[in-house]
C-alpha cells in the first residue's frame, strides 16, 4: 500500500483531513437544497433561477482564488489539495454560487491522440505572459492540393497509469469518501473551431461562395472525425456519465435525471446518446442564418441525433438562426450571450429550453463596480425571461480590475435581485 501512496506522511495526513471537510461540506444542507434545485431546473419544474460564476479565466496579478494556503510539499498532493478540495471550499464558503458539493473525487483515462496531419503555425502577440492577440496560418490553403494531407485523428489510453492514480486515490481516501472515474475528453463537438484551425476563418466564409464543395467536404470530414471519436471512447469503455456535478455546456452544471438513457443497464459501456453534448458556433457570427444551415448545421444535426441531451452555443447571440435550431433534437439549454436578444429567445424558449444568460462581464470588470448597474442588467433579464427556466452565468471573467471580492459580490446582488422579482 505505502508503495501506491508513494507520498510524505505529512501530505497524507494533509490531504485526509481536508477529505473529511469535504465530507462534512458535502452533507451541509444547501447542498442538498441546489442539488435538488438543479434536478428540478432541468426538469421543467417551476424552481428558482440558478446562479452560477466562474473564476478560472481570471488574469489579474490579485486572483479570486490562490494555492496561497497549499501545506503540500509533493506536486502531485499539491495538485490534488488545491484543485479537488481549495477550490472547492473557496467556492462553496466564499463565492456562494449555487455550485455544490458531492461526496466523492473524481478522476480521469489518460488518453492521447494525435493531431490530423498537418499544423497551424500559431503567431501571438506580446502581452507581457498574458491574453492577447493570436494569428495562424492555416495548412489548408489550396483545397483541391492540401485537403489529402489531412488524416483522422487516432487515440489512445494508457490504463496501466490510469488505474494506478485510480488506486492512488482510493488508497489515500478510500475509507472517508468514494472515488470515480467521471471526466470530459472534448468540450465542444461543435466543429467550426476545428475548421477554421485547419483552412482559416477567411476560409470558411470565402468558400461559401467560392468552393462550397470544399467546405462540405472539409465539415463532412470533421463529423466523421468527432464521431469516430466518441465511438472510440465507448468502445473502450472510456466515456463516463455526466448527469451530476459536472461542466456542461457553456458553463452549466449536468444535473439531470434523463441520463442515462432508459435501457442501458449499469454494466453497459457509456454511450454518446447517455451524454449531454455541447454545440456552438461561436466563429460563424458573422454568417446568415441560410448560409449557416446550407454548411454548419447539417453536420451539428448528425451529432445531436446521436447525442443525450444537447446544451446549444457560448458567445454568440443565437436569436437570428433560431428557426435552424429549434430543428435539433434533444434541444434542453441554450445559450442567451450578452449580444442576444433576450426578449426574443424569451419568447422562443419559453418553459421548454432553459434560458442560459450569460451577462456581460464588463460589468464587473471596468474601473468602477456599478451597483445600480449590475442590479439593473439581472433585473432586465429576470423580468423578460420571467415564466422561463432561467440560469444566470458570469464567465468569461479576465478582470476584476484587481478588487477578486467583486465576483462574490454579483453573486450576492444576482440573489437579492431573484428575491425582489420573485419575492422569495
Amino acid at each position: 500500500m505505502s508503495d501506491i501512496i508513494n507520498l510524505p506522511k505529512a501530505d497524507i495526513d494533509i490531504l485526509r483531513r481536508l477529505a473529511e471537510r469535504k465530507v462534512k461540506l458535502a452533507n451541509d444542507p444547501v447542498n442538498e437544497e441546489r442539488r435538488e434545485a438543479w434536478y428540478l431546473h432541468d426538469a421543467g419544474s417551476s424552481g428558482r433561477p440558478m446562479v452560477l460564476a466562474e473564476y478560472g479565466g481570471v488574469q489579474d496579478k490579485i486572483r479570486p482564488f490562490t494555492d496561497a494556503g497549499c501545506q503540500c510539499t509533493d506536486p502531485w498532493a499539491r495538485s490534488i489539495e488545491v484543485w479537488q478540495f481549495m477550490a472547492e471550499a473557496y467556492q462553496f464558503e466564499s463565492l456562494k454560487d449555487d455550485h455544490v458539493i458531492e461526496p466523492y473525487l473524481t478522476t480521469g483515462w489518460h488518453v492521447g491522440g494525435t493531431d490530423y496531419g498537418v499544423q497551424a503555425v500559431q503567431h501571438h502577440g506580446d502581452n507581457d505572459g498574458r491574453m492577447g492577440s493570436r494569428r495562424w496560418d492555416p495548412p489548408i490553403v489550396d483545397f483541391d492540393r492540401d485537403f489529402q494531407k489531412l488524416r483522422p485523428r487516432t487515440w489512445s489510453v494508457n490504463r496501466e497509469s490510469s488505474l494506478a492514480n485510480y488506486e492512488r486515490l482510493k488508497a489515500i481516501f478510500g475509507d472517508i469518501l468514494t472515488v470515480r472515474f467521471r471526466s470530459s475528453y472534448w468540450w465542444t463537438m461543435g466543429m467550426t473551431w476545428a475548421a477554421i484551425d485547419l483552412i482559416g476563418l477567411e476560409s470558411l466564409m470565402l468558400w461559401m461562395y467560392d468552393n462550397p464543395a470544399a467546405l462540405h467536404r472539409v465539415m463532412a470530414f470533421l463529423r466523421d472525425d468527432h464521431l469516430a471519436h466518441a465511438s472510440w471512447m465507448e468502445k473502450e469503455g472510456l466515456l463516463t456519465i455526466n448527469n451530476e456535478n459536472d461542466y456542461m455546456g457553456s458553463g452549466s452544471m449536468g444535473y439531470t435525471r434523463d441520463l442515462p438513457k432508459t435501457g442501458r443497464a449499469k454494466s453497459d459501456p457509456v454511450r454518446l446518446e447517455d451524454l449531454w453534448v455541447l454545440l456552438e458556433s461561436q466563429e460563424t457570427v458573422g454568417v446568415g442564418p441560410d448560409l449557416f444551415e446550407e454548411f454548419i448545421f447539417p453536420y451539428q444535426l448528425s451529432i445531436a441525433e446521436k447525442s443525450g441531451k444537447v446544451y446549444y452555443g457560448c458567445c454568440e447571440p443565437v436569436h437570428n438562426r433560431w428557426h435552424v435550431l429549434k430543428r435539433l433534437p434533444h434541444l434542453a439549454r441554450v445559450s442567451i450571450s450578452p449580444w442576444a436578444d433576450e426578449e426574443f429567445m424569451a419568447k422562443a424558449l419559453g418553459t421548454d429550453i432553459i434560458y442560459s444568460r450569460k451577462p456581460n462581464p464588463t460589468l464587473i470588470s471596468t474601473d468602477k463596480f456599478d451597483e445600480v448597474a449590475i442590479r439593473a442588467d439581472i433585473r432586465k433579464t429576470l423580468t423578460t425571461a420571467k415564466g422561463c427556466r432561467i440560469e444566470l452565468i458570469m464567465k468569461d471573467v479576465h478582470t476584476l480590475n484587481e478588487q477578486p471580492g467583486r465576483l462574490a459580490r454579483w453573486v450576492e446582488l444576482a440573489r437579492e435581485t431573484i428575491s425582489e422579482v420573485y419575492g422569495n
